[in-house]
This record gives structure tokens, sequence and C-alpha cells, in this order.
């Protein structure tokens, strides 16, 4: 169990990365209606969300530091904030500015960060190679470091993702691999196209553990990542773990979610996990409502410094559009 300032630092995490998200989707539809033009506005291109998934970045990430590497996908936001990403820097990357961490090259879904040793791309299963790679460097080089994948169920029907697993256990490396199963591939429901209830079994393929977190709970997969990350800094090799996570919003902004149904969006938003663990955090006196909105306040000053910073940094210079690309 997280002692009481873990459990505070988790609860801000997961204020800070909802915050910014919402910020985020207002700004992106600006100039996007009463007609839906994705290339309008401030933000434009595709915008996917993670809000719901919030506990999944908040429980691993509490276990790493800034110098173990963290591979991520199109849905990226939660993880990268949670492991330590500049915020004002990742606002500026989603608005295209000089001043982001790609000088506005890469956008919300190809985010690179070398002081956190993050990465993602919008290839699905893209990120779980690649931290069998990071995984694979930190055993030659003698160092307790771990690399951290975090991928959606449906990556889990790549070839990458057996072959990633394979390597990892075979080889024993310090790697994590950690399943998102918010139940929709884009439209495609779990049930439609995976042949087992729970990716977590598989890990049994490879000799290694497999977890199942059944619930959106941050306690739980702290817990559970907790041992897991320790395994791996002590040579035990990769775990496998998977979280029913709940993706509340649509798979991207202007999705219309006619795959599902009012029932559902209704139930997904009365088990917010982020409400829920902050009625729990009260209940049980880790915080007073009166600690809980300052946080809420606290994070608000965060997200706006960090959009207004975005809003207002400039656009690259035209003559560098062949600068920091492969020639």
């Amino acid at each position: 169990m997280p002692d009481n300032d873990v459990l505070r630092e988790m609860h801000h995490q997961m204020v800070r990365i909802r915050l910014f998200e919402e910020s985020i989707q207002q700004a992106y539809l600006e100039g996007k209606t009463p007609a839906f033009d994705i290339a309008a506005g401030p933000v434009p291109g595709e915008m996917h969300l993670a809000a719901g998934q919030e506990p999944v970045a908040a429980g691993v990430c509490a276990h790493l530091r800034a110098s173990d590497a963290v591979t991520a996908t199109h849905r990226p936001h939660h993880i990268a904030l949670a492991h330590g990403m500049d915020m004002k820097r990742l606002a500026a990357e989603i608005f295209g500015k000089e001043t982001g961490l790609g000088h506005g090259r890469g956008g919300h879904m190809h985010l690179f960060d070398a002081a956190t040793n993050f990465g993602c791309s919008g290839i699905v299963g893209e990120g779980i190679p690649t931290a069998v790679g990071h995984a694979l460097a930190y055993k030659k080089q003698g160092r307790d470091n771990v690399a951290v994948s975090f991928f959606g169920e449906g990556a889990a029907n790549q070839g990458a993702f057996h072959e990633a697993l394979n390597l990892a256990a075979l080889w024993k490396l310090p790697v994590l691999f950690v399943c998102e199963d918010n139940a929709w591939a884009i439209s495609v429901p779990k049930e439609k196209a995976t042949a087992i209830a729970n990716n977590a079994d598989r890990a049994a393929a490879y000799g290694i553990p497999g977890v199942l977190v059944p619930d959106n709970d941050p306690v739980a997969v702290y817990e559970v990542a907790g041992e897991a990350v320790a395994r791996a800094r002590r040579g035990g090799g990769p775990s496998l773990i998977e979280v029913k996570t709940d993706r509340l919003l649509g798979h991207f902004e202007g999705d219309p979610q006619m795959y599902r149904s009012p029932e559902e969006l209704a139930r997904l938003k009365d088990r917010d996990a982020l409400r829920a663990f902050e009625r729990r955090l009260i209940e049980t006196a880790v915080l007073t409502a009166a600690d809980a909105q300052a946080t809420w306040d606290r994070a608000r000053a965060e997200v706006d410094e960090a959009i207004q910073f975005a809003r207002t940094s400039p656009y690259p210079e035209p003559a560098a559009a062949l600068l920091h690309v492969f020639a």
C-alpha cells in the first residue's frame, strides 16, 4: 500500500493530467465547429485524449526514475506527464510551436523527450520492441534502470508484441509491458478481435509473470507495478501487466461514438476513476476537501501557464523546414 505522501502525489498527477487534456480539448475544438473541420483551429490534425486512463500512468510512473525509459502510444499525454515531461514543452509541441519538444514537427502522437527518455508513436505496437531495445542496453551497461512499454489491448494482437515478449523473456531483460485495456480498438470491441479475455494470460507462453488489474484503481496499479519494477531492477526479468481501464471519450476528438450505447457512456461517466480516487482519499482522511481543492487550483495554474506558453510561442521559421530531419 502506498503511503499517504505517495497517494497525494498520485492524486496530484491525475488531476494535472485531466486538466491539461481538458484544456487541450478546448483549444483543439476552436474553429472546428459547427461543421467539424480537422484542419482548422490552432491545433490541426487528429487528437487522442486519455481521460479515464490516468490511474495506469500515475500508478506505474510513481515507481520510475527520469533515467528509466518509457514508450507510449498515439494516446500519450497522461503517461508523458506522469513520467515528468515538461508540460510547457509538451503543450508547445501540440500547438506546433518552435519551443516544443520536437520544434513543433512531431505533434501530439510523435513525442520525444531525451530528458525523461520518453518516446511515442502513432504506429500501433511500435513502442513495444523499442522498450526491449532500451532494456537490452541497460543490461549490457550493467545499470539497474528499467524500460516500460505502455500499449493498448489492440496492440497485443500485433506480431511485435509477441516477438518483443519472447526476446525480453529469453534474455531476461529489465522491461515492463503495460497493457491499457480500455475495451475498444478504435470502434472494434475487444471480444470481436481477441481470442482470450485477458492479455495478461499470454505471459505464460513466455514464462514470465502476467498480472491482471481488473479495476481502474490507481492503488492496485501502484502495488502490482511496484513488484514488477523491483523485480526488473534486481535482474529478475520482464513482466506483463494488464489494467482494465476506461476511455471516457471517443477514440479521437470528433468521434461520434455510434458504436457505444448511451448506457455505456453514462456508466463510464459515473465511475470516473479520478473522482472515485479523490472521494476515497477524503473518506480515509488522506486529503481534506480543502486539500483536494488546493490540488485542483495548483494544477489549474500550471496548466494555464503551459497553454499560454504554447499559444504565445513562435512557429518554426519556414526556412527551418529541412532542419532536424534525415537528409
